[in-house]
């Protein structure tokens, strides 16, 4: 599994070049997020050897372990679905947190990060598939979300995420990475300041780069299966 890392981190840095060119940006407007869920400590290693300086961490049990064992190593992001009785642990955690999808969740984590006394940066996730299953806010639920963040000075909501239903096929998946775009566009017509969109995994991140994504959450593609 650690065999092979370094030559599929590169050849994933070329289809992001490649993608960024198609969406009229350049390279560096496009960050990696190496989702290291499920990998092990030897792995995650190879790839910060190999040049990954952001790591992606579905659970925050999981992700604690790996932090204590790699200290420093990079920083970390959650991606995952976020509980609030887990935020104070999160806020002590992670550098960026992509899944505040709750009033609840926001001040819970702006009552810890005042605590800590940091800022934290998130993203507002929204649910474009309206999926019962999948955690985020509905797209009309984001401008309120925002505004009860706005209230709250230890939190700084930098963009926003979204994971499209898992559909055959990159481009079935593009008309939701370009609604997110479009939601952030308004947004920010509005006076909203919001310059990301984390949109896009190992089997859609091009299409996701060329609707304007500037970060991108890749695991197999870098880690080979997890299977």
């Amino acid at each position: 599994m650690i065999d092979g890392i370094q030559e599929r981190l590169a050849a994933v840095r070329r289809r992001i070049e490649a993608a960024a060119a198609r969406s009229g940006r350049p390279n560096s407007a496009v960050t990696l997020v190496a989702v290291s869920k499920t990998m092990p400590a030897a792995a995650i290693r190879e790839a910060v050897s190999a040049g990954v300086k952001i790591l992606g961490e579905n659970r925050v049990q999981e992700a604690r372990e790996k932090i204590e064992a790699l200290p420093g190593a990079a920083e970390w992001h959650l991606i995952g679905h976020l509980q609030t009785n887990k935020a104070k642990l999160a806020v002590s955690l992670f550098d960026c947190i992509h899944s505040l999808d709750s009033v609840r969740l926001a001040q819970e984590l702006g009552r810890h990060a005042e605590e800590a006394g940091r800022r934290l940066c998130c993203l507002v996730e929204v649910n474009l598939g309206e999926e019962a299953q999948k955690s985020g806010v509905d797209a009309a639920e984001v401008r309120p979300l925002l505004e009860a963040a706005r209230r709250l000075p230890q939190l700084s909501v930098q963009g926003l995420m979204t994971i499209p239903p898992f559909l055959p096929g990159p481009e079935s998946v593009r008309p939701f990475f370009r609604r997110l775009r479009e939601l952030r566009d308004r947004l920010e017509a509005e006076g909203w300041t919001l310059p990301d969109l984390s949109m896009g995994m190992s089997h859609d991140f091009e299409v996701a780069i060329e609707e304007g994504a500037t970060l991108v959450r890749i695991g197999t593609a870098i880690f080979g299966s997890r299977g």
